[in-house]
């Protein structure tokens, strides 16, 4: 049985419904009621990662945990090594955390040290263990899906600044590989997409998966800095920025550990932006005209 936190997310979704079709017996965890789209055979569990106790009646019997933490459980809580103490002694044998290439790139940055706490725990647990870092999602381009779909338009920051973005659906499909495989015992991945990409050629994707317009505006850091103070906690926001505008050489270069781990390259941009049109509004507009036209 392998438990999944996080399995209503961009990559705990697709990872639960890729481990259900490798016929594997999954339990879906989530803060919230039983999503009504799970795959048949999986199981649905309501626990919060932000109260381990409430993982014990989970944990109790599985033989691999996937550890997703999102949002606020990146701030202060339990001791992490509490958690691993506890699937251990449930008879968890592998352990998969999702962390971020930061913690490799800025091992400093405030707004990470909760992952390098789960890190460490992973590591001194005495489990199996795989440790994701993943760069930059693809689908924080989500955050451009209102003004896309009422005004055709990307307003972000940095617009040529290229950073290779990572398809969730790949995080999720080298997880359930490392989940289900002995070989990746003490590993770290760095996961990113295949080659760096700006803001605005991410806006020229969407267009083209659209067959639609879309205007890029670029905003100034300050006019970034107010958008995101309002949903992002401030010790957070400068620390983002700096990635997203000044971002380490290594930060801006392409992982192959992707392909090391499936055998296949990363999945582009365009191929995340073509799967994920519903949410920009895909035929609210007439299309471009045809050549003949």
């Amino acid at each position: 049985m392998i438990v999944v936190t996080g399995s209503t997310g961009n990559v705990g979704r697709p990872l639960v419904a890729t481990l259900s079709a490798a016929g594997a017996k999954v339990v879906a965890v989530s803060r919230r009621e039983q999503p009504t789209d799970l795959p048949d055979g999986v199981t649905h569990a309501r626990a919060d990662l932000g109260d381990f106790e409430s993982l014990r009646p989970v944990l109790d019997g599985a033989e691999a945990l996937f550890l997703l933490l999102a949002g606020e459980l990146n701030g202060p809580g339990e001791p992490a090594d509490a958690l691993l103490t506890m699937a251990r002694e449930a008879g968890v044998q592998r352990v998969v955390l999702l962390s971020s290439q930061i913690n490799e790139t800025r091992p400093l940055a405030l707004s990470h040290g909760r992952l390098r706490e789960f890190e460490q725990a992973v590591r001194n647990s005495g489990l199996q263990y795989t440790i994701l870092r993943a760069g930059g999602f693809a689908s924080n381009a989500y955050a451009w899906a209102e003004t896309v779909r009422e005004q055709r338009t990307v307003f972000a920051p940095f617009a040529d600044v290229a950073l290779p973005v990572v398809d969730p659906s790949d995080i999720a499909a080298v997880a359930a590989t490392v989940l289900s495989e002995d070989r990746h015992h003490g590993r770290t991945y760095v996961l990113t997409g295949p080659e760096p990409i700006t803001p605005r050629e991410q806006a020229e994707s969407l267009a083209a998966a659209l067959g639609e317009p879309v205007a890029f505006v670029e905003l100034t850091r300050d006019q970034a800095r107010e958008h995101l103070a309002s949903f992002m906690p401030e010790e957070v926001i400068d620390g983002t920025l700096d990635i997203l505008g000044h971002p380490l050489p290594q930060e801006q270069q392409v992982s192959q550990d992707v392909r090391r781990v499936l055998g296949r390259p990363a999945r582009p941009f365009s191929a995340w932006a073509a799967a994920s049109l519903p949410a920009f509004g895909a035929g609210l507009r007439p299309k471009f005209p045809s050549a003949e036209g």
